[in-house]
């Protein structure tokens, strides 16, 4: 069995950071990642841009250029992978972790699809991108149903509904009016999220002004047919002709997962019981990074402030040990 003093649950940002924190430490941790790195910024949209600037992305000391202020995702991607270089970073990739245990001698054996690990101290640093808000309505696992949006070209010429009124709602709906596609948004809010990012949102309401996008508030969706959505405003039914839904509904961290370790969370928030000066879970040993200690909110911690829970996690450990 391969014995590692540190084991970080998770290649993204802030697993990456916490990394580098932690070998600034002494310490030689090994991050294990089912996919590859930042492997949720992959899967962003294709021409996805980030709302924070390349500053506020920045880790390990590493500067983060750009010729934008806000970097897009392709942008990203090259910047974490020069620094997982830079840094020297062990990184196994394409290997998920499948369960933690703690074992009788006080460590933990952390077993993936490929091996069995012993561990002095876990980091879990997954961020919740993986884990879709479900609307639990008929029709919701039809094949035209996506809750992530990539690329618009496939529905050109194509009725399309996007479900949300938040950011990842409002990039796919104007995506999909400049490819063509007939775009409806339905938004169970009665106005314009704040949340929207400030510079697109103007771009967003000449579109409905000028019909390419209808946009539809105070909008609960009842049902998903091969052929139609089915949604209500106030107490009357309405039925619109369509052949692909966007569910754009938001994300949550693996409460299952969480569970499964022995962390606790709060039932009403979905956070994990944890020290935020130091990042300890309710686990003696293992620690968390990153989005997922904001729970069920994920609008609570970003990569420009889950970066430096890495620090905490590594003072941690050296004025413990």
């Amino acid at each position: 069995m391969q014995k590692e003093e540190v084991i970080i649950v998770g290649g993204g940002p802030c697993g990456l950071s916490a990394a580098i924190a932690l070998e600034a430490k002494g310490y030689k941790p090994l991050v294990i990642e089912k996919g590859n790195i930042v492997n949720a910024i992959f899967n962003y949209p294709t021409h996805q841009t980030f709302f924070s600037s390349s500053e506020k992305l920045e880790i390990g000391d590493v500067p983060f250029i750009t010729e934008n202020r806000k970097p897009v995702r392709n942008q990203a991607l090259a910047y974490y992978r020069e620094v997982a270089k830079r840094k020297e970073l062990r990184i196994n990739a394409f290997e998920k972790v499948t369960s933690i245990d703690r074992n009788g001698k006080g460590t933990f054996i952390v077993e993936t699809t490929k091996k069995k690990y012993e561990a002095n101290y876990i980091v879990i640093a997954t961020g919740y991108y993986d884990h879709p808000n479900y609307m639990n309505i008929i029709g919701e696992e039809l094949e035209k149903v996506s809750h992530y949006f990539k690329e618009a070209h496939p529905y050109f010429n194509k009725d399309v509904v996007v479900i949300g009124g938040k950011n990842s709602s409002i990039d796919a709906a104007l995506e999909l009016a400049k490819v063509g596609a007939r775009v409806t948004v339905l938004y169970r809010g009665s106005e314009y999220s704040q949340s929207i990012k400030p510079w697109i949102l103007p771009e967003f309401e000449a579109h409905v002004r000028n019909d390419s996008i209808k946009m539809v508030f105070e909008a609960n969706v009842k049902k998903i047919t091969d052929e139609s959505v089915i949604y209500s405003v106030e107490e009357s039914e309405k039925q619109i002709k369509n052949d692909f839904v966007f569910a754009m509904t938001g994300y949550h961290p693996d409460h299952n997962f969480l569970k499964k370790v022995g962390v606790l969370t709060e039932e009403s928030t979905g956070r994990p019981v944890y020290n935020q000066e130091t990042m300890e879970t309710n686990i003696k040993g293992i620690f968390i990074a990153g989005v997922i200690a904001a729970g069920n909110n994920a609008n609570e911690i970003f990569i420009e402030n889950g970066r430096f829970h890495g620090q905490l996690i590594a003072d941690s450990l050296r004025q413990n040990n």
